[in-house]
């Protein structure tokens, strides 16, 4: 199901949000951290590292960080893949090229007006969005929140 290995030199993943749905088990004790950001949203790029943090800290926590990025397919090549291995990003990232907004984001969260960033974290007892940007303390916090 779920890798939380980083990504691929030679491939991300693009996927609509039906098989991103697919790829979370509810059902197994791990909890996810899904963050949707985007190379030129600054507030996205800002707290990435602190989601590397998790990823490099919670592993033995059944702590899967999954880094959605909402750029431009057509910019896979010129911008994503450039970014994530200057960066050197180790979470997974998957690109998500799913059009139909109106349909998924509501079933991300009803409160979600589609801006980013935004981070569930959700495991088989709790479903919590947050529509806002985070500073590490804070993601920490709220993953211990979920954890306890």
């Amino acid at each position: 199901m779920f890798s939380c290995k980083g990504p691929d030199k030679n491939n991300i993943d693009i996927i609509s949000f039906d098989e991103l749905y697919k790829t979370i088990d509810l059902s197994s004790n791990d909890t996810y951290v899904i963050n949707f950001w985007a190379t030129w949203c600054s507030p996205c790029v800002k707290e990435l590292p602190y989601f590397e943090f998790v990823n490099d800290t919670y592993t033995d926590k059944n702590v899967k960080v999954l880094l959605v990025s909402l750029d431009f397919p057509s910019q896979v090549e010129s911008k994503l893949k450039p970014y994530i291995f200057t960066k050197n990003l180790k979470s997974k990232v998957i690109l998500l090229d799913d059009p139909n907004l109106n349909k998924w984001v509501p079933q991300v969260s009803a409160k979600w007006d589609g801006g980013i960033p935004a981070t569930l974290i959700v495991n088989k007892s709790n479903y919590n969005f947050y529509p806002n940007p985070f500073d590490q303390e804070s993601l920490v916090n709220e993953i211990n929140k979920v954890l306890e």
